[in-house]
């Protein structure tokens, strides 16, 4: 498991991976959100401990602008302990809520709670559409779809991000990587592919896979 740390506190961080590297999870650390961002962007990541108190983008930034391109499980921790500053950091998209100083079982105990709801996004069902991650298959009533590696991840993430729109550029990052030389036209043609195959097996994916003129798609 792989675990990003966000905290401008060096004895924090330091405090985290002690924590955590013991139980199996490797570590990541930065002080600030614009780097954590920037390395979401470009890796993958099981969870994001989240300071909620830093400068220049504070943690409830942060998750913000996290949501808009990821469903990473995030955990935030904060020395506030505030009933408006819970529900504002649950309304941005975080999994949880830690106040400091915690006790490194408690801790523990709701990262793996986290984790284990995360773990329930491997499977996305959706009006008669399976999509199942550890199978690595798409069905629809029974009947499978077959997909291509990246038409999988795609719809895979337009499932766990319905209602998003995300244009060609985020799709790329995404999918073929932040370096990839990938352009726009391959992004449309692979979800081309995603509506042939799907109306196929008579699944409605026109109904669901919206072009959103002059800015991308996005799944309702």
């Amino acid at each position: 498991m792989k675990v990003l740390i966000v905290d401008d506190e060096l004895r924090m961080r330091q405090l985290l991976m002690l924590y955590l590297q013991p139980n199996g999870f490797q570590c990541e650390t930065v002080d600030n959100g614009k780097e954590a961002i920037h390395l979401l962007e470009e890796g993958s990541y099981d969870l994001v401990l989240l300071d909620i108190m830093m400068p220049e983008l504070n943690g409830f930034e942060t998750a913000k602008m996290i949501r808009e391109f990821s469903n990473v499980p995030i955990i935030m921790l904060t020395a506030r302990d505030q009933n408006d500053d819970m529900v504002k950091g649950l309304k941005v998209g975080a999994d949880d809520y830690i106040t400091k100083p915690f006790d490194e079982a408690v801790l523990m105990a709701r990262i793996e709670a986290v984790l284990r709801r995360s773990h329930q996004m491997n499977k996305v069902e959706f009006n008669g559409l399976v999509w199942d991650e550890e199978k690595h298959e798409l069905k629809y009533k029974e009947q499978v779809i077959t997909l291509t590696r990246k038409e999988f991840e795609m719809i895979g993430f337009f499932l766990k991000n319905q209602k998003v729109v995300f244009s060609r550029e985020k799709f790329i990052e995404v999918i073929w990587g932040f370096d990839s030389n990938v352009e726009g036209r391959t992004v449309d043609s692979h979800l081309r592919n995603i509506r042939e195959k799907c109306r196929k097996v008579h699944f409605p994916i026109d109904e669901h896979l919206k072009t959103v003129w002059g800015i991308g798609y996005k799944w309702e």
